[in-house]
């Protein structure tokens, strides 16, 4: 049997750059296994696979090269905006059915948009021997200055740990040692680090960041929309940026680089994040057909 699948570059800056993601559009047939092998074989930190609901106006499941995720905002990014893009689907809201309940998508403007929740944070304190620890996965002595803020895991959805750093040249200049992040992103049951600072390659920008998430065999990403909705709550409630809509910029400093932007759209309840839309444009890259 051949599977039929498109790569979808989400996130894409401009007309350059992005995430890829493998989109298997019909995967009603697939059983779990079949689609982890599929996942394997296309090698990209996530693939997509569309099948019919009763609930929502699809289901998605996700698959890493190494195991089946909750959530994953490229790979949903990718998958309407193909779906769009073949006319499977008109621009407005829609919904997607997953294993972790459903969420609000919204189409419009060449872009897609999906839900995330209300933020929880728990701070991390770095004078404490986890604050060590993670301090040397990232390859950073006990004396190093990190940015404005403190470490914290930050969870819309799934959770990350998100690191301040002074400036862009920290960022780029870091070394994780990605077995100790691993480990650590295992105990505190993380999808990875995402590691900013507020230096920004186009002005107007609110960050700029790196993803790291060996634990799902993705040692780095070149855009993460479930992370960046995170960081923008960071940034509004522990930073006071007041804006209500944030870019957050990923990839840049990758090697090589694939320079990508993710739009969050913050919405408040009587001053609190209550919610929020992650998104940006996507582009077909190619296809290609796996066999079972």
């Amino acid at each position: 049997m051949n599977i039929d699948v498109q790569i979808v570059n989400a996130f894409i800056d401009g007309s350059q750059g992005g995430n890829p993601a493998g989109v298997v559009v019909d995967a009603n047939a697939l059983t779990a296994a079949q689609k982890l092998k599929v996942a394997r074989q296309v090698g990209l930190s996530e693939t997509a696979f569309v099948s019919a609901s009763d609930t929502a106006t699809i289901r998605l499941e996700f698959f890493t090269p190494t195991r089946q995720i909750a959530h994953c905002g490229h790979a949903t990014v990718a998958t309407f905006s193909l779906l769009r893009q073949l006319g499977i689907i008109d621009d407005g809201r829609h919904s997607k059915e997953t294993v972790d309940g459903n969420r609000d998508i919204l189409v419009a403007d060449g872009m897609a948009f999906m839900e995330q929740r209300a933020p929880t944070f728990t701070s991390i304190e770095m004078a404490s021997e986890l604050g060590g620890r993670i301090l040397a996965s990232l390859g950073l002595g006990n004396g190093e200055s990190l940015g404005v803020g403190a470490p914290c895991v930050v969870n819309t959805g799934n959770a990350f740990l998100l690191v301040p750093l002074p400036d862009e040249r920290a960022v780029a200049e870091l070394s994780p040692r990605l077995p100790l992040v691993e480990s650590i992103s295992d105990e505190l049951d993380l999808i990875g680090y995402y590691v900013f600072s507020t230096d920004t390659r186009v002005k107007g920008r609110h960050a700029g960041a790196r993803m790291f998430a060996p634990r799902f065999g993705i040692a780095e990403e070149a855009a993460t929309g479930m992370a960046a909705g995170p960081l923008a709550c960071y940034l509004h409630d522990r930073l006071g940026v007041a804006e209500r809509e944030m870019l957050i910029e990923q990839g840049w400093l990758m090697q090589p680089p694939s320079p990508s932007v993710i739009r969050v759209e913050l919405e408040l309840a009587d001053g609190k994040i209550s919610r929020l839309m992650a998104g940006g444009y996507a582009r077909v890259m190619s296809s290609l057909s796996v066999e079972l």
